[in-house]
């Protein structure tokens, strides 16, 4: 695919598809690393890696637990 580079301020900008952002996880505010290498720019998102609920429960602590809630009062028939 063929895309024209366009004046934007003092630098240029090249419009990216919508095919190719969806296959590359590209969504607006995407931090993207720019590299050049052999004649060629080279972008590569930097995606942001979905923590597991194990990875967040290791960040409780007996400093930053929270005491038990109370629901509040039986409403309907509710069992507790």
């Amino acid at each position: 695919m063929h895309v024209t580079a366009q004046k934007w301020g003092n630098s240029l900008a090249i419009r990216i598809p919508k095919a190719y952002t969806t296959n590359a996880n590209i969504e607006e505010g995407t931090v993207i690393d720019l590299a050049f290498d052999n004649g060629c720019i080279i972008m590569k998102p930097i995606l942001k890696k979905k923590k597991t609920l194990d990875e967040f429960l290791s960040l409780v602590t007996s400093e930053n637990i929270h005491a038990e809630t109370q629901p509040g009062n039986i409403v309907g028939r509710e069992i507790w």
